[in-house]
């Protein structure tokens, strides 16, 4: 559906990055590694997304980092049509919000770092029907087409550290009120 109406790989590739994380940061030849494109290909969109507002850049010893600009017009509603290409929408509508005392969910893994897989990975924490939880991510990997892998941590189980470095580390998808 995106690259119908984006037909650079390299700017949706960026578009992921930065818009689906905001805490995400890099610079030219880390994405050049990142994504495997040529850094002029690379260089030329991270321009055109600065020149728009919708980057923001500061300079670090000799490397210049890229990050969203979350104050932008568009941002939030960029994010969300990411949120929907890659299907988070679907998990949240048909998994999350029926699933019972669910406190926080986290995505993990390769989306976290703004990067297209096959896989999503989740992190559930709360009291949580396993089996129900089960019947409904067959459903939804079935509406968005990907894998979904999980892990569930009981709501106090889990060491400070442990949470820092997932806040740290992961999106957070949703989060009770």
């Amino acid at each position: 559906m995106l690259e119908t109406l984006i037909s650079s790989k390299t700017r949706i590739k960026l578009l992921l990055k930065f818009f689906l994380n905001s805490k995400a940061t890099s610079y030219l030849r880390g994405l050049e590694a990142e994504f495997g494109d040529s850094s002029n290909a690379i260089r030329v969109e991270l321009n055109r997304f600065e020149k728009a507002g919708m980057l923001t850049s500061y300079l670090e010893g000799n490397k210049k980092y890229f990050r969203a600009n979350i104050q932008h017009p568009l941002y939030q509603e960029t994010h969300n049509i990411l949120l929907k290409y890659i299907g988070f929408d679907q998990i949240i509508d048909t998994v999350i919000e029926r699933l019972g005392d669910v406190s926080e969910v986290y995505v993990t893994g390769a989306f976290a770092q703004g990067l297209d897989h096959e896989f999503i990975e989740l992190v559930f924490i709360g009291h949580i029907n396993h089996d129900y939880l089960l019947e409904l991510i067959t459903k939804a990997e079935k509406l968005i087409k990907r894998n979904i892998q999980y892990h569930i941590f009981q709501e106090g189980s889990m060491g400070l550290e442990r949470v820092q470095e997932l806040e740290d580390k992961s999106l957070l998808l949703w989060k009770r009120d």
